[in-house]
């Protein structure tokens, strides 16, 4: 864990940071430790895959996944008091493994939409 100390707001920041060991011959594993990127991609291809292969199709499933996809993360926010910013709380979608999956898929839609179905896609913008 790395603290941060900031002497003229008397703020603490603490960061944990997951270090990259080399890997053993061991069988064991740490329970603390991530699993390693290769292992997670192969865990995860076969539902990247899925979610690339969605057709879009119907004008009705379009306007459902337009709804359902949000155009910007809703978690990111700026936390105030007073009109004074407190904190930043950062976009956390960025940390979901499907994100560039999910956002292509919002995008076919709404191509679908305005290329297929000629409609005005601005309230979904």
């Amino acid at each position: 864990m790395k603290v941060l100390h900031n002497t003229k707001s008397r703020m603490f920041f603490a960061s944990w940071v997951w270090t990259h060991q080399a890997e053993t011959s061991s069988t064991t594993t740490n329970p603390l430790r991530p699993p390693s990127p290769g292992l997670m991609d192969k865990m995860l291809k076969p539902l990247r895959q899925w979610v690339e292969n969605i057709q879009v199709r119907d004008r009705q499933q379009a306007h459902y996944l337009c709804q359902l996809i949000p155009a910007q993360c809703p978690f990111e926010r700026d936390v105030k008091l007073f009109g004074k910013t407190l904190f930043h709380i950062p976009p956390m979608c960025k940390l979901n493994p499907l994100y560039e999956e999910v956002v292509g898929l919002r995008f076919r839609a709404l191509c679908y939409l305005a290329d297929e179905c000629k409609e005005d896609v601005t309230q979904y913008c």
